[in-house]
């Protein structure tokens, strides 16, 4: 798995001030029954065990092994003022995907 950080999710990243107890984390929010859309988001969360930390630039990212699996081989997260961070190639507001057992 590649996470690719642009320069202008880099720079906000930077400056955020964060709480010593939260550090930004992928997350995956997961809605529907036999068809699934996944969407993922950039939030300040608590660490959690066995999160895969992602270090980039001197910024650690995490995120838990649920959201790993939904994620593309290749994720680009990107930041625009006027929708804050935006994670996925796509960068569309979301993917579907179907989930075989």
């Amino acid at each position: 798995m590649i996470v690719k950080i642009t320069e202008a999710a880099m720079n906000k990243l930077k400056e955020m001030s964060r709480k010593d107890t939260q550090i930004p984390r992928i997350d995956a929010d997961i809605a529907g029954g036999c068809g699934l859309s996944v969407k993922f988001s950039l939030v300040l969360d608590e660490p959690r065990r066995n999160d895969t930390i992602i270090e980039y630039e001197g910024v650690h990212l995490r995120l838990d092994h649920f959201t790993k699996r939904y994620l593309d081989e290749e994720t680009q997260i990107d930041y625009l003022e006027d929708h804050g961070f935006i994670v996925g190639e796509r960068f569309a507001s979301s993917a579907c995907a179907i989930e075989i057992n």
